[in-house]
């Protein structure tokens, strides 16, 4: 009988082999049509994700702003982990789904005010799954890894294969990574998330496209997260 470790062990695996192939013609077509979107949008939306993101990164390293104490017992094994990191994942996606509708149905300035919101809603997971899987979250390289995990999230085809070979080998890898171009990560997830995101500051629409946007990236947020840390520690 498959335990439970074997059984999304191979899940993950199968993940990160996906991860690997090639775009299709279809996504690449996309990444072209989004690139010459990105250079409609006006400066102000582009300097607002900048700063927000920099002041996130800052955040992540620096303080402890994201880190909430969680009651986790080491006796739980990893299925019972992972349980409740599900459970935390919906908690945050609710928010993020009621969020995104807010300030999608307010109009281009609460629009723009999402942007933060979502990431730290995202780092707020982040951190409570680190603590669930047994990381010290208050460790500079465990946080960077975290900063690591959220690229992968949201790291365009061409960084992803880079991102992922430092997630995957983190513990011989961390020591090289003290800091972190925060230049390049605001890229890679403005790149990511534009589309959808820009759609939400559209009036009649905003509010539906709000909520799907935030649950489709919370979801793909935790999708990277749970089989990042499965290929560290059961792999």
């Amino acid at each position: 009988m498959v335990s439970y470790e074997e059984k999304v062990l191979g899940e993950a695996l199968r993940w990160k082999h996906g991860l690997a192939r090639k775009s299709s013609i279809i996504q690449k077509a996309s990444k072209s049509v989004q690139t010459k979107i990105n250079e409609k949008i006006p400066d102000k939306v582009h300097a607002i994700i900048t700063e927000s993101i920099r002041k996130m990164m800052e955040t992540t390293l620096t303080s402890s702003a994201y880190i909430y104490k969680i009651n986790v017992n080491p006796a739980w094994s990893f299925e019972k982990r992972e349980e409740v990191v599900l459970e935390r994942l919906h908690t945050y996606r609710n928010t993020a789904i009621l969020e995104g509708a807010g300030t999608g149905a307010g109009g281009i300035m609460l629009g723009l005010a999402d942007f933060p919101l979502l990431l730290s809603i995202k780092m707020k997971f982040l951190f409570d799954a680190g603590q669930l899987y047994g990381m010290n979250v208050k460790a500079y390289e465990e946080r960077m890894f975290l900063l690591h995990v959220f690229m992968l999230a949201f790291s365009s085809d061409n960084s992803r294969k880079k991102v992922l070979e430092r997630v995957m080998n983190w513990e011989r890898e961390k020591d090289y990574w003290k800091e972190i171009d925060w230049r390049e990560l605001q890229q890679e997830y403005r790149d990511t998330i534009d589309f959808v995101k820009m759609l939400q500051l559209v009036p009649g629409i905003g509010a539906v496209i709000g909520a799907w946007a935030n649950n489709k990236l919370l979801n793909q947020l935790g999708e990277t997260t749970m089989n990042s840390f499965r290929l560290r520690i059961l792999a």
